[in-house]
């Protein structure tokens, strides 16, 4: 964190890390989260810090929407935007935080509807294999 804030803005900050880092790691596995904090360089060390702190910290922790809702708007928004890699990540929170395949599937659908067709192939395919994986490496079972 920059140097020139006051020590209230620097607790603050440190206080939305913290809990938006507890949240992503409840979410997107301590394994994903690992991964990207000790990967980061310098240069885009700001970025995680800043996911984390107000995407988790600020949003998530938000009363009002519950786990499993801001999990699907994310299956929408991400299906929308068409960030595959993110996609993956957020299905795999998205049966972390207790959606079936069924609200996974039909969410994913509707985005497609109003954000393309395209979109909504490509989601799929990343949702699939995400869900492949975890099948094979977790003993997922889930079904439709």
């Amino acid at each position: 964190m920059p140097d020139d804030q006051s020590d209230e803005v620097k607790a603050a900050r440190q206080v939305l890390y913290n809990a938006g880092l507890d949240l992503r790691r409840a979410v997107t596995g301590a394994e994903h989260v690992d991964r990207s904090t000790r990967n980061v360089s310098d240069f885009s060390r700001p970025m995680q810090e800043l996911a984390t702190e107000l995407g988790w910290g600020a949003i998530w922790t938000r009363p009002g929407l519950s786990r499993q809702q801001r999990s699907l708007l994310n299956l929408a928004m991400l299906t929308a935007l068409g960030k595959g890699h993110e996609l993956g990540v957020h299905v795999r929170g998205a049966v972390r935080n207790g959606c079936s395949l069924l609200e996974i599937r039909e969410t994913m659908l509707h985005a497609s509807a109003y954000a393309g067709l395209p979109a909504g192939l490509a989601a799929f395919r990343v949702a699939e294999g995400v869900l492949s994986e975890m099948r094979e490496k977790e003993a997922f079972k889930a079904k439709l």
